[in-house]
């Protein structure tokens, strides 16, 4: 999730563990350590544009990795100013580990993706229940957070973490319920459903994008759940046969292998773009909840040598303008 979000997060688990006299330092430590295992986005090639995708929320964001990286913020932490500040450093370690601990669980809220059993797995785990942003999710944090600070009462971070668990059940409960009922239109339209999954649109829970697929197309749709419910259909595309939609990719360049990764990065939802067939999409994640063009993705060139990378291009920016459409179905039930 966004780095604010993960800093109070972090805040609000430190919050929790820590004694009434060391609510501030706790808090502080807790932030900084529930930030920390973004760290790996500085792991990046100008030579290779998709290493970053392969280390970011990797073994930093790893179960296993917890204690480690909670020592080593622990180690930092103590010497910059906990030990000055006479807290010990057993504290320190607690704080630093409990803050630390919350950045993995809470990426898997997300759909980008997070590989919460490195080594032992490469999936990327994604429970597709919150958006990257979502203020309703988090100013209420945010609060509660400043609330235990003032009051000077560790209890309050607990209506922080109940906040949490709420807002995930609400959140889970509408997921299911977008994926039930575009199963129940993809049926009515005749389509042989072989998988679905509805993820959040930007920044709220009330507008979901659901991908649905039968033997040959991903179709997307866009639901805004209420009291009742309301359908915006959206685009098909047909899934990617590399072999015969790229009949001059050898399989054994770095082109391919690159396309390979993203495939494994975007778990599957690819999708070649409308006016440049080079072009090729994450479908998971786009602007406007009922359409297919992605925010970022990777150019093949059959230009390139055997040896060259892909290129990775992203479409943020060009969509800055777009999310008024996004705004219309949340407030206003219109597309």
């Amino acid at each position: 999730m966004d780095p604010l979000t993960q800093g109070i997060v972090g805040t609000t688990a430190a919050q929790s563990f820590s004694k009434k006299k060391n609510l501030i330092l706790a808090s502080f430590i807790g932030l900084l350590a529930g930030l920390a295992p973004d760290i790996d986005i500085f792991i990046r090639s100008n030579h290779d544009p998709l290493l970053f995708l392969e280390f970011h929320r990797q073994f930093t964001h790893s179960l296993l990795f917890i204690p480690v990286g909670g020592f080593i913020c622990a180690i930092v932490f103590y010497a910059l100013f906990a030990k000055k500040s006479n807290l010990s450093f057993k504290d320190t370690y607690i704080f630093s580990t409990v803050g630390y601990a919350t950045h993995g669980i809470v990426d898997t809220f997300t759909t980008y993706g997070t590989q919460l059993y490195w080594p032992f797995s490469d999936e990327r785990l994604a429970w597709n229940t919150v958006s990257v942003i979502d203020p309703l999710f988090t100013i209420p944090i945010i609060f509660l957070c400043i609330l235990t600070l003032i009051k000077k009462n560790k209890k309050i971070a607990f209506y922080a973490i109940a906040w949490i668990l709420i807002y995930q059940f609400m959140a889970f409960n509408q997921k299911q319920r977008a994926e039930s009922i575009i199963l129940q239109h993809a049926m009515k339209q005749g389509h042989n459903v072989k998988s679905i999954e509805a993820k959040p649109s930007f920044a709220n829970i009330i507008v979901w994008k659901v991908i649905y697929t039968d033997n040959n197309n991903y179709y997307v749709n866009a639901i805004r759940l209420g009291k009742t419910h309301t359908i915006f259909e959206g685009e098909s595309i047909k899934k990617i046969d590399i072999k015969n939609d790229y009949p001059w990719l050898d399989s054994k360049s770095q082109q391919a292998k690159d396309l390979k990764r993203f495939r494994w990065f975007s778990n599957g939802y690819l999708g070649v773009d409308k006016n440049n067939k080079n072009i090729i999409y994450d479908i998971r994640f786009s602007a406007i909840p009922n359409e297919t063009t992605g925010l970022w993705g990777v150019q093949l060139d059959r230009n390139k040598s055997k040896d060259e990378h892909i290129t990775y291009i992203t479409n943020r920016k060009k969509n800055i303008n777009r999310y008024p459409i996004l705004l219309n179905m949340i407030f206003n039930n219109e597309y």
